[in-house]
């Protein structure tokens, strides 16, 4: 006797969150790991989970880099939440980690945005890291061999970018090194992905000076290369996931490329994020399709984007209700040198999707 069809979907859909197939992502599991694990010792990297093979050999040759691998997991669950707070898919799968549902276990833009993030936060912690003195095996980055402009001097401690990308890559790039790990298609688009986010992560370097004179004048500038903030990058990848392009793996020449589905054949640029399957509209809780859905989400009645009641509850309508703030209010300053405030309450109101 056969099985139904819906039972093969069932028995399938189980089998990818036992399996677990997004290996690339799955090290952010790392952002569960307690704070009492001292990671001192090499036997702590098999206590870390969500790491492959690979990883957990880069973890022992490379112990003193855990602490800030773990920082940089906990840092892509909230820079990624933010990113997406109005938006119907808001990123709340990555918390699953490492058993993900199917929008990042499939080739889609959501995984797409989730893999570059997790790449430039991982270079992007290891440089930070680098600067404050954390890691023993790197310091500053290099000063610059142009000069840094009339008033201006280098100084100070440049984030170590190069650094930061050579590890970050060895580590998040190690899963998806692996033979056994998924189709080709799938590996070159997290590849280059990943690729993405490290390369929006070049772009956020940036001059960054403090000044010296007398009385505040600023004479003389001293200057630095410095990274933005992580949300900001985030903030990078997620116009690049906005207009992210359909790939198709197809022959090129010799090979198989990822190339344009829906374009003329040319090859994917280096600065765009690619996807292989096309999104639900996550509009309904249905985990057969990794969708949360937006009930209950709070929506923004006066908003004309994405946050509004009438795209984020997907035309189901929403539903009102009050809620109480306490915020800082009649501040005084004082001479010399302090501000009293004081507590202030007021009722606003807001809206859920139905």
């Amino acid at each position: 006797m056969r099985a139904r069809p819906q039972v093969y979907e069932a028995l399938l859909f189980a089998l990818v969150l036992q399996t677990g197939v997004c290996y690339g992502i799955k090290w952010l599991a790392l952002s569960k790991t307690p704070a009492a694990l001292a990671l001192n010792q090499t036997q702590h990297c098999k206590q870390l989970e969500g790491l492959v093979s690979a990883q957990v050999q880069l973890c022992r040759s490379n112990l003193e880099l855990m602490h800030t691998v773990v920082h940089a997991a906990r840092e892509v669950m909230k820079a990624c939440r933010k990113a997406f707070a109005d938006m119907r898919w808001n990123c709340s799968s990555i918390e699953l980690a490492p058993n993900y549902l199917l929008d990042l276990e499939r080739g889609t833009r959501e995984s797409a945005f989730v893999y570059a993030l997790s790449a430039a936060a991982i270079s992007h912690a290891i440089a930070r890291a680098c600067t404050s003195g954390d890691l023993p095996g790197c310091s500053c980055g290099p000063v610059p061999g142009e000069p840094p402009g009339p008033g201006n001097r280098w100084g100070g401690c440049a984030d170590n970018l190069s650094y930061g990308l050579l590890m970050g890559a060895k580590f998040s790039d190690a899963p998806m090194k692996v033979k056994k790990t998924g189709s080709q298609a799938n590996k070159l688009m997290r590849l280059h992905n990943s690729e993405v986010g490290r390369q929006a992560l070049r772009a956020s370097l940036e001059m960054k000076c403090k000044c010296h004179g007398v009385s505040g004048s600023c004479s003389i500038r001293t200057c630095w290369k410095g990274l933005q903030e992580l949300r900001d990058v985030a903030a990078d990848l997620k116009t690049r996931y906005l207009s992210a392009t359909k790939v198709v793996h197809r022959p090129m020449g010799t090979r198989k490329h990822l190339v344009p589905k829906d374009l003329d054949i040319r090859p994917v640029k280096d600065s765009e994020l690619v996807y292989l399957q096309s999104s639900p509209d996550f509009c309904m809780k249905n985990e057969k399709v990794g969708s949360h859905g937006t009930q209950d989400r709070q929506c923004n009645k006066t908003s004309h984007g994405s946050d509004s009641c009438d795209l984020m509850c997907c035309g189901r309508g929403y539903n009102p209700y009050t809620d109480r703030v306490v915020e800082r209010c009649h501040c005084k300053y004082h001479w010399c040198c302090y501000v009293t405030c004081r507590r202030c309450e007021r009722t606003v109101e807001r809206y859920v999707c139905k």
